[in-house]
């Protein structure tokens, strides 16, 4: 295999996982705002594993409306992990 091609692979990877966790905690920003059910299971594990994902950023900022705190708290993480795992796998695509 090339040198050229090298870093491919985990380049991907790392883009593919950051989407991942973004996709996450997007989709438990929509499910809040739209009042989902939390006896749901799916919800349940949405929000859960969103809860981890932001752990750092829990009340990083805390305004009194619900969904304007889950946006802010949710979705600046959401944005973290895209630009940080997207520039990771630029970085790792340029090396040779």
């Amino acid at each position: 295999m090339s040198s050229r091609y090298r870093m491919v692979g985990p380049a991907r990877a790392v883009a593919v996982v950051a989407d991942i966790v973004a996709g996450i905690l997007a989709l438990w920003i929509v499910l809040y705002l739209l009042d989902a059910n939390p006896a749901n299971d799916f919800a349940r594990w949405v929000h859960d594993a969103a809860d981890w994902l932001s752990t750092w950023a829990h009340d990083l900022f805390t305004p009194s409306e619900g969904w304007l705190r889950t946006l802010l708290n949710y979705g600046i993480p959401a944005l973290a992990y895209l630009v940080l795992g997207h520039l990771l796998a630029g970085r790792l695509r340029s090396l040779d």
